[in-house]
């Protein structure tokens, strides 16, 4: 397993001379106060940063001048403003946060939840706006109170959701007590579009701390004589010592019961996957596989002077391998399989299309469902350590989220900015969704009749435009762990 030191440096010695005499100044520019912040954002992204020598003002020549770099610094310190100005066009997916534990809780799948997953949609007149639940969490508030997959919702505490303000009325953490109203479904004539007949009760729903497992569902299916496992994946977590869990070790005692019932195919449902850890996804494809322990899955690259490093320090690093061990040196079970099916939709990313896109060169993977959303970057966590024993500084909570490097298969296979194609193309669909796991959803039915031989009923896929939440694409991760640079 890799190591990480994320060595940030906080160059107190060097701003010495950018104080005056006189503390009580107001026009003291101080490090430790002023610019720390904007000195931290720089300096993690001059060293990290994928795309650093193409952004003009992360070149290493910035900060040789003191104090030009100060007053550089000081001209900008709106921490999430000045992240920005530094990012690449190309980037979607750095971020900053002002709460690292928030972050932390984030990466490691803990939030302060309702527990109902929904997607949100435009009707006919492309304003209004309505929800889709997707699925409800294990042992949460929705799920006590009766909420399902496939429900429908279209009022927030009485007002009616609408472009302009789904995100005031959703996703502004004001209260953890909200008020919903289901609704039903009408559609127009080309099915294009829908619209929403309101319901007349409000249902209250109620936020706390839950910590959700990747694992949704695993179950052995019966199907034209054949056993078939199903999987439904929906974070690539590794250890939560916060919660003393080990999800790694969970999915491989899944994979083990899988083996013991003599599974002879297996579905992966990532519909709901934005990612996660890498290491999570070379294990999940060594419990796949199996015959190819030690082989090349994957392939980083960083920006130039980090490559340079890894080649001359460690340029094994840059590969990550098939393994037959967790890091609790617990054996894999690996189904030895030649080929999988994996069900995706557009909200698949990161870590998921990793596990696509690694396994393609080894085994055949039946690719069902949407595009997949093109992401194939890498990001750390950088925070602002303050010494050599990882102190972080007392002074603030912030942290960032840069990308810092791309991946590919051992084919060098990397670039994929429209997703990765399915070979069967069907979206989810709102009129009948389905229930998860069932032989009959329908995008595991085409699954199941693709293993036992049926022929396929017609596939048809509504055009229902979706609305991206604030800050999904936040969420869409590879998560490199444990990285060592010295």
């Amino acid at each position: 397993m890799k190591k990480i030191n994320y060595l940030i440096l906080t160059t107190l010695i060097i701003f010495n001379s950018c104080k005056k005499a006189d503390d009580d100044d107001p026009n003291v520019i101080r490090l430790e106060t002023d610019l720390e912040i904007s000195d931290f954002i720089w300096e993690g992204l001059n060293q990290y940063y994928y795309w650093q020598e193409s952004v003009p003002n992360l070149s290493d020549s910035k900060s040789e001048n003191e104090s030009e770099y100060a007053y550089y610094l000081s001209q900008n310190n709106i921490p999430e403003t000045f992240f920005n100005s530094l990012l690449h066009p190309d980037d979607n997916f750095s971020w900053i946060v002002d709460d690292y534990i928030e972050l932390q809780n984030m990466l490691q799948g803990i939030d302060n939840s309702d527990g109902m997953e929904f997607g949100l949609y435009v009707e006919c007149n492309d304003q209004n706006i309505f929800g889709f639940v997707r699925y409800v969490h294990k042992n949460s508030d929705a799920e006590s109170k009766g909420v399902k997959r496939g429900m429908l919702f279209s009022e927030i505490n009485g007002t009616r959701l609408t472009r302009d303000n789904y995100r005031d009325l959703l996703f502004n953490d004001l209260s953890d007590t909200y008020s919903i109203k289901f609704s039903e479904l009408s559609y127009n004539n080309n099915n294009q579009c829908a619209n929403i007949i309101p319901g007349q009760e409000n249902l209250t729903l109620v936020k706390s701390r839950i910590v959700k497992n990747p694992v949704h569902i695993s179950k052995v299916i019966d199907s034209g004589g054949r056993k078939i496992a199903y999987l439904m994946y929906n974070q690539f977590l590794g250890v939560v010592e916060s919660e003393n869990k080990d999800y790694n070790s969970e999915l491989n005692d899944v994979f083990a019961n899988f083996l013991s019932n003599g599974v002879e195919e297996l579905v992966i449902d990532l519909r709901y996957n934005p990612g996660g850890r890498i290491s999570t996804s070379i294990n999940l494809a060594s419990m796949i596989t199996g015959q190819f322990n030690n082989q090349v899955f994957a392939k980083e690259r960083w920006n130039s002077k980090l490559m340079n490093y890894w080649n001359e320090n460690s340029p094994e690093s840059l590969l990550n391998k098939f393994t037959d061990k967790l890091d609790n040196n617990q054996s894999i079970s690996s189904l030895n399989l030649s080929r999988v099916f994996v069900l995706t939709s557009a909200r698949t990313a990161s870590a998921s299309e990793l596990l696509i896109n690694g396994l393609d060169p080894y085994i055949d993977v039946i690719h069902i469902g949407d595009f997949t959303v093109g992401k194939n970057q890498g990001s750390i966590t950088v925070y602002d350590y303050i010494n050599d024993s990882r102190d972080k500084n007392p002074n603030h909570m912030y942290a960032m989220q840069p990308i810092v490097l791309k991946i590919g298969n051992v084919a060098g296979y990397t670039d994929f900015p429209n997703g990765l194609e399915p070979d069967i193309f069907i979206k989810e669909s709102l009129v009948n969704p389905g229930i998860l796991g069932d032989s009959e959803e329908p995008l595991l039915k085409i699954a199941l009749d693709q293993i036992i031989g049926n022929v396929p009923s017609s596939i048809s896929n509504n055009n229902y435009k979706e609305v991206k939440k604030p800050n999904e694409d936040f969420f869409q991760q590879i998560i490199i762990e444990d990285k060592i640079i010295e």
